[in-house]
């Protein structure tokens, strides 16, 4: 993983720098294996993340705002009591493992001066967050480890703290050359950079590569002694570097501008990369849109499990009523045999079962007409057998009308439930999921009982999203129908414009001119491109856009929520750009 020791060592550097003496003001959980310690350091606030998740465990100061829940959990209740108000005494990372300890001074219950302690123990899927008291007395732990979890290592309240078990590697940073040297003769024809990542602690492959990048894959053994002592400059110029505090964190990125490794180092292995000023920095643009998908895509996992089994219905529903209004027009062929058997009745006797009788609509070249067979019910009289055909006919008559209508409803509640799981891919937080929620039990898509789970509060006010433009204008964008519902209906004027992507499901973005003129240019363009990307176009080079003025919206007759009419509106063909579009966010 990119996040080896050397990563944590530059975080732990900048830990010291910015937080020591600074004091905690408060503690949140926003998420079960995400604690936020809000600080006020000598900089100014700053907010430390410690995620001790299986898939994206990191340490650092972020800017990234996360909603917290309604209840925190015991952990976090427990945090704040040792910790509100705690001071920072010191940030050691243990070794050159993966893990960092946070010393706190504060006050126990009776008032007096107190040493806490908050471990970090980033590895992957055994990653971990451990309190304990100043004698290493675990009081608290993220996630318990005993007996049936681990032979080897309990983590339990009660227990002291133990490192976990040591490698059988070597610290990098305490490895002079004749020792570097030694082992390489001992190597063999292992390659270069699989022998490091094997041999010393804490180094992971990217960093290899970097180390190794001028010998390539060739096996230690076939190295050159000037090659060898390239590589070793390497190993001990990064090495002797995060010792002094210094690092310079870098993304690399593929030819697409897809973000593929990080490290504390710059990446000069990669054509394209970008160095950042500190490694918290790089760490809230490289996870920053990623835990947030992952989490929506956690929490969603019931909305949408709902919203694609509703989907899936409504098109197997829809798809036989369009086979049965297509065998409604064999009415007519009905109303047809009716009329033959009615004109032909002085023919027919009671007992026969098919009859011949000629179709005078049915004119040959020849001058000829044509024959129609007809089944009879022997049972009945010949005018009772017309009956029945008409009957058919009128049933099939009916039938077309109401299958009709339930053909245009089930096409607007594909259309709608298509809206939902756009309005999925662009969830940011808990709250737009409970929108989801609610406006899918409005609908009659949800249960209501599981529309706000775990005692969750319902918003009085949808949390839309808000953009500023270039010239200082207003805009808003829903991020799933009531947020729609509520900026175009509730919050926006007459006069006010109002955008969204041509003929599918998408965001309503408003611009609110708040008596100011019309905008300029560079604004609708930009309204325009906040719509695009919110959009089932996502992604798309180009994007069609309508905008009109609110007045010429009107909500759609018995529609769901979110749903406008209009007629007269102006187009615009946008390519929207995340960046730029992310600049503009207020909030």
């Amino acid at each position: 993983m990119a996040f080896d020791a050397g990563f944590l060592a530059a975080v732990a550097a900048e830990i010291k720098r910015i937080g020591l003496g600074g004091r905690v003001e408060k503690v949140y959980q926003p998420e079960r294996d995400t604690v936020l310690l809000q600080m006020r350091t000598f900089e100014g606030g700053g907010k430390l993340l410690i995620n001790a998740g299986s898939s994206n465990p990191r340490i650092g100061f972020t800017a990234i705002s996360m909603e917290n829940p309604q209840n925190p959990p015991q952990f976090c209740v427990l945090l704040r009591k040792h910790l509100s108000g705690a001071k920072l005494l010191s940030v050691e990372q243990l070794g050159f493992e993966r893990v960092l300890v946070l010393e706190f001074e504060t006050r126990d219950e009776m008032g007096f001066s107190c040493r806490r302690r908050l471990i970090a123990e980033i590895m992957g899927k055994y990653s971990n967050l451990i309190f304990t008291d100043g004698e290493g007395r675990i009081l608290a732990v993220l996630r318990p480890v005993d007996f049936t979890t681990s032979t080897k290592r309990q983590v339990l309240p009660g227990m002291r703290y133990e490192m976990p078990p040591p490698q059988d590697k070597r610290d990098p940073r305490n490895c002079d050359a004749a020792t570097f040297f030694a082992l390489m003769d001992a190597a063999g024809d292992y390659p270069v950079d699989k022998w490091i990542t094997k041999t010393f602690l804490g180094v992971s492959a990217v960093v290899a590569r970097e180390m190794t990048r001028g010998a390539g894959d060739a096996p230690v053994s076939a190295l050159s002694q000037d090659e060898r002592q390239s590589v070793f400059d390497f190993f001990s110029g990064i090495y002797h570097a995060l010792e002094q505090g210094e690092s310079i964190p870098c993304i690399a990125y593929d030819e697409n501008g897809k973000a593929v490794e990080y490290a504390f180092t710059t990446l000069y292995q990669y054509e394209h990369r970008r160095n950042f000023e500190g490694p918290s920095a790089l760490l809230d643009e490289w996870f920053g849109t990623r835990d947030r998908e992952a989490r929506v895509r956690q929490r969603a996992a019931d909305v949408l499990h709902i919203v694609n089994n509703a989907h899936a219905r409504v098109l197997h529903k829809l798809e036989l009523q369009r086979g049965e209004l297509a065998r409604c027009e064999e009415g007519e062929t009905f109303r047809k045999m009716g009329d033959l058997i009615v004109a032909n009745c002085y023919r027919l006797e009671r007992g026969m079962t098919r009859v011949s009788l000629t179709d005078y609509e049915d004119m040959k070249e020849d001058g000829s007409f044509g024959e129609v067979e007809i089944e009879l019910d022997a049972r009945l009289s010949p005018t009772a057998n017309a009956q029945r055909f008409y009957k058919k006919y009128n049933k099939s008559k009916t039938a077309r009308v109401e299958l009709a209508k339930q053909i245009e409803i089930g096409e607007r509640d594909v259309a709608y439930l298509e809206s939902v799981l756009t309005a999925l891919k662009t969830a940011e937080s808990p709250t737009d999921l409970a929108e989801i929620r609610e406006e899918l039990a409005r609908s009659g898509f949800a249960s209501r009982s599981k529309v706000l789970p775990n005692g969750q509060k319902k918003n009085s006010v949808p949390a839309f999203a808000e953009y500023r433009t270039s010239n200082g204008y207003r805009v808003l964008c829903g991020k799933n129908n009531l947020q729609n519902e509520y900026i175009t209906h509730k919050l926006a004027e007459r006069s006010d414009f109002w955008f969204h992507a041509k003929n599918m499901p998408g965001s309503h973005v408003v611009m609110l001119l708040e008596g100011k003129e019309e905008p300029p240019a560079e604004d609708f363009t930009e309204a325009a491109s906040i719509a695009a990307l919110f959009s089932a176009a996502e992604g798309a080079p180009m994007t069609d856009v309508d905008y009109t003025t609110v007045r010429h919206l009107k909500k759609a007759p018995g529609g769901a929520p979110g749903f406008v009419i209009y007629h007269t509106n102006w187009s615009a063909t946008v390519s929207p750009d995340k960046e730029k579009i992310a600049a503009l966010r207020v909030k």
